[in-house]
């Protein structure tokens, strides 16, 4: 059985994606020295653009593990999509290791996002208090656990690592599995106490948005390279 399409979660997730690209424009153009110098990995007003915005993808990927569960998506429906977000995965790497070879990507959102939700699929049985407290404890365990184990490539997946490791993106499992579970809390709450917030019907001028929400795997995989053809080609062409 496959889930309905909520139009308001797949705006929400939309607007991630146009604020994405916005965020990865400016990013490539800082790459290709096409803008004045800005430093994406510690400028807060980079940072917390990308804090918000993998905190939306990652909130709406637990509230449609809500969704699912509440329409009865069976687990063959599930796996279907979820090969397709890991062999994205493996691409993103693959790409960043060509990219950035001293940077690459072994653990970013897409990986993520992969077994984040694989996990919420697995502890959805749970009820919402349970829920909320892993999300509280995910959340605060890399200020309590950090460890230098966790430091290497293999581990840090996991994300109790004692600094950042060096790496275009990085989405470990702790801290942002608490997104992924606040996500389905709120999603679930939304759908048993006001459930035309998430379910209600989506004014016109932002149907575009949630076309693209429904698209976000495929747009996410397209959006970069051409954002970096363009940039070469301005590059070329000066």
């Amino acid at each position: 059985m496959s889930a309905a399409r909520l139009d308001r979660l797949d705006a929400l997730r939309g607007f991630a994606m146009v604020w994405m690209t916005v965020f990865h424009a400016s990013f490539d153009l800082n790459n290709f020295r096409l803008i004045a110098p800005q430093d994406f990995y510690r400028d807060p007003f980079w940072t917390g653009q990308r804090l918000v915005i993998v905190s939306i993808f990652l909130a709406c990927a637990g509230a449609s593990q809500a969704v699912a569960q509440q329409q009865g998506v069976d687990w063959p429906r599930f796996w279907q999509r979820w090969w397709r977000i890991a062999a994205c995965a493996v691409a993103v790497t693959i790409g960043s290791w060509w990219m950035f070879p001293n940077s690459w990507i072994s653990f970013g959102v897409l990986h993520g996002m992969a077994l984040m939700v694989l996990l919420a699929r697995l502890l959805a049985p749970l009820g919402q208090p349970m829920l909320l407290a892993l999300a509280v404890l995910a959340l605060a365990a890399p200020q309590w656990l950090a460890d230098p184990l966790f430091d290497s490539r293999w581990t840090n997946w996991v994300g109790l690592v004692t600094h950042k490791p060096r790496t275009e993106d990085f989405v470990p499992v702790l801290p942002w599995l608490g997104i992924v579970l606040i996500g389905v809390v709120a999603a679930r709450t939304s759908l048993a106490r006001w459930p035309s917030l998430l379910a209600g019907p989506l004014p016109a001028p932002l149907q575009p948005l949630a076309r693209l929400g429904r698209w976000s795997l495929s747009y996410y995989m397209v959006h970069q390279p051409v954002l970096i053809g363009l940039c070469m080609a301005w590059v070329a062409l000066r």
